[in-house]
């Protein structure tokens, strides 16, 4: 069960690294963010990847918690539970947004584009939920891959120990969720929403 979460989790790692890079984008404008997505697209957007990408997520959630339910008694290090807690947000956003999203496509029609991803984020008062509820998903992305490198990683590198090393890497993460969010929300002062994507927003 290790193992099989082990490898779902790299798989989901790669999607999720260029589903965040292409946030990250946004900085450089709105266009540049939906040209960087189309041409993603091309690659994940076929029924073979998305199913394989599906099975991967359903497998992730599912052997993470039970591995949780095996080993919540044994939690030890501070790296222990933030492996632990930032994967059971994870499982949790994963569900939640992949529902989000297949819903937008198939039942109202939107393409799940930069804008059906910044609508709430946007609109007040929808922004109250949704700055928390994305900022913890980027975190705890890195807050995981953090933990998981504490775990794995044996050696110093450059006189960094491994305990510095994951401690960069969850600061990193905190750092590139400010600057993404900087973009998604043009500067904080806010994105103009195209009125097919009002549904979402209730207006």
């Amino acid at each position: 069960m290790k193992r099989l979460h082990y490898i779902s989790g790299v798989t989901i790692t790669v999607f999720i690294g260029l589903h965040l890079l292409n946030h990250f984008l946004s900085v450089f404008g709105e266009e540049v963010h939906i040209k960087f997505m189309d041409q993603l697209r091309v690659v994940y957007r076929n029924v073979f990847i998305e199913f394989i990408l599906f099975v991967t997520v359903l497998i992730q959630i599912i052997s993470g918690l039970k591995l949780f339910i095996s080993k919540r008694k044994s939690l030890v290090t501070y790296f222990d539970k933030l492996q632990v807690w930032t994967g059971l947000y994870l499982a949790f956003f994963l569900l939640i947004h992949v529902s989000a999203v297949l819903s937008g496509r198939y039942f109202l029609s939107l393409d799940t584009n930069f804008y059906f991803g910044v609508a709430g984020l946007n609109t007040s008062p929808f922004n109250l939920f949704f700055f928390p509820y994305y900022s913890l998903a980027i975190i705890s992305f890195f807050g995981h891959i953090a933990a998981v490198h504490y775990q794995k990683m044996k050696k110093n590198f450059i006189g960094l120990s491994v305990k510095q090393q994951s401690k960069i890497i969850f600061l990193i993460g905190i750092v590139f969720t400010v600057i993404t969010f900087y973009g998604l929300t043009n500067g904080f002062s806010g994105v103009k929403i195209p009125e097919e994507y009002n549904v979402l927003i209730g207006k």
